[in-house]
């Protein structure tokens, strides 16, 4: 092709990238005003739970988008292989953004109850079956119309419309707050940025109304036969060929995609805001800072791949985020609440107590009440952030609490009526506090003491890798799979990764955490799936950069 060629033809890829990515970006910034808002959620749906349980309640909501988003993935991939991208990403826009300019509308539980977080529910289980036939589209049709030596570059931005959308959420999260108040928006406030979303959609869909059927998509069907009969699960997950690269998608890319990228963004915020106790608008402008710091980053590592290959970048950011997790947050503790730190040298933390009588601070449901004296002296611990190890003591003793050298005595809470179990909580919580504030353990992270820059450092470390792994991965996606079922083929293990590993992730960790008693070991889970992701990449991961798109699987 001609650079006379090449230039005419570039308006109408650009129209083609800004077009994909624009409705991309706001389906994730969908989403992320959901997570930046978890805790105020928490308190408007599930107020009757308790402070703890309502925020686990609140994270496994916004999981449970996530966990729907492999179904919708088989939906829309199927739709998208039989009938084409266009028309299918038309209709997934249109779901996602009716779903979330409705939780904007939706009564609290306070006007009606239970019927409140069940109607939330729903709309997140539409807001993930849409965004699950989403991404698919997107990346395949950019692709579809890239050249080869550039796919990795232009299917970069569809990566990079993840941060955008977060950049878009966090800002309009941040300026409502700042106009209507701290206190107005956590009543009433909260609601805008939903309801923001149909001006979005009404924008998206426009943009998206003016394109065309990708071309490979129409070679496909021009050279298509009367007896040629697609269809799309037989053949990418029963015919071998295929099915064994939705398994590599699957463990060798997408299980680390969930566990670096959703650990990078989501897990650092919970981090940061519930267990080193930064002001939630700090936590937001770190957050905002590093995602628009690293939002080129998507671009440079898709441009990246297309001179050294996909395999490599995407297993760099891999093995950065296993070197980097667990001094990385170590770091974080030190930096952003050294205090906290100091006391945790200083005066360590431990509960001793019958391990029989100890349950697993994680209650799904609300209904448990946590009444033993190791519950008890545990959930005051959880609530208060603190890292804590655990000392057996004999069969039937009531617990205690040692911090450094002084012993907090819990109080045993079962058979007692709630309002006797209540004040009994309260009084061990009254002793515990005033023995951690004794020992320097900080209630709230000194702003004077934040180490800004280097907290803006570490959390940059972590979206490098993320950014490494997810700026190539929507070109090796679509380069593994034949037109006829890469919707439906990359789709499936790319929700699984992210809506599963990915979505489950800030709930998994956090009972981690509650059931080990140490801050740190929620990043296990991320760590376990992304050292199995790169042994499955570097063994089995096939290079793909600059295939034929036209002629793989032919």
């Amino acid at each position: 092709m001609t650079d006379t060629a090449e230039t005419r033809a570039d308006p109408s890829l650009r129209t083609v990238v800004v077009a994909s990515a624009a409705g991309t970006a706001f389906e994730w910034y969908d989403f992320f005003v959901f997570g930046s808002l978890a805790t105020v959620i928490a308190r408007h749906f599930f107020a009757d739970a308790g402070e703890t349980v309502a925020y686990i309640l609140a994270l496994l909501t916004f999981g449970l988008g996530f966990i729907v988003r492999p179904l919708g993935a088989l939906v829309f991939g199927w739709f998208g292989d039989r009938t084409g991208r266009k028309t299918t990403f038309l209709v997934t826009i249109t779901l996602m953004g009716v779903a979330t300019v409705a939780i904007g509308l939706l009564p609290d539980y306070g006007q009606i109850g239970l019927a409140a977080p069940i109607l939330l529910l729903i709309m997140r289980v539409l807001q993930g079956f849409a965004l699950g036939g989403e991404y698919g589209g997107a990346a395949i049709y950019v692709a579809e119309h890239s050249p080869p030596k550039k796919r990795g570059l232009l299917t970069g931005w569809i990566q990079t419309t993840a941060a955008f959308g977060l950049i878009g959420a966090l800002s309009v999260i941040l300026i409502t707050r700042q106009i209507v108040g701290v206190e107005a928006f956590d009543e009433w406030g909260w609601r805008i940025p939903f309801l923001l979303s149909a001006l979005l959609l009404a924008v998206s869909l426009w943009i998206r109304l003016k394109l065309n059927e990708s071309p490979a998509y129409q070679r496909m069907e021009a050279e298509a036969s009367d007896s040629d009969h697609r269809a799309p699960y037989k053949e990418a997950f029963f015919q071998w060929g295929n099915g064994r690269f939705v398994l590599i998608a699957l463990f060798g890319i997408m299980i680390a995609q969930g566990a670096v990228w959703y650990c990078g963004y989501f897990y650092t915020r919970f981090f940061m805001e519930r267990v080193l106790k930064i002001d939630v608008n700090t936590v937001d402008q770190l957050v905002l800072m590093v995602t628009i710091a690293s939002a080129g980053l998507y671009v440079f590592f898709g441009w990246l791949s297309d001179r050294v290959g996909r395999k490599p970048v995407m297993l760099f950011g891999m093995i950065l985020a296993l070197v980097a997790f667990f001094p990385g947050f170590h770091a974080l503790t030190k930096a952003a609440n050294p205090a906290l730190a100091e006391a945790q040298a200083a005066a360590p933390v431990t509960v001793v107590a019958d391990p029989a009588t100890c349950a697993l601070q994680f209650d799904p449901i609300g209904k448990a009440a946590f009444s033993s004296s190791c519950d008890i002296a545990k959930s005051v611990l959880s609530n208060a952030g603190v890292s804590y190890g655990n000392a057996e003591a004999a069969p039937g003793s009531v617990a205690m609490v040692r911090v450094g050298g002084v012993e907090i005595a819990s109080v045993e809470g079962a058979g007692m009526d709630p309002a006797a179990l209540k004040a009994a909580r309260t009084g061990v919580e009254t002793r515990l506090k005033a023995a951690l504030v004794e020992a320097g353990y900080p209630a709230r992270a000194d702003p004077a003491r934040i180490n800004m820059p280097l907290v803006f450092g570490i959390l940059m470390i972590f979206m490098v890798a993320a950014t490494a792994l997810y700026g190539p991965q929507a070109a090796a996606l679509v380069e593994l799979f034949p037109t006829r079922v890469r919707y439906t083929a990359m789709s499936l293990p790319y929700n699984i990764g992210t809506g599963w590993v990915g979505g489950l992730l800030p709930a998994a960790s956090f009972a981690l955490v509650a059931w080990s008693g140490n801050i740190y070991f929620g990043l296990w889970y991320s760590v376990a799936f992304t050292a199995l992701a790169a042994i499955v990449a570097l063994i089995w991961l096939p290079e793909t950069k600059g295939r034929n798109l036209d002629t793989i699987g032919a």
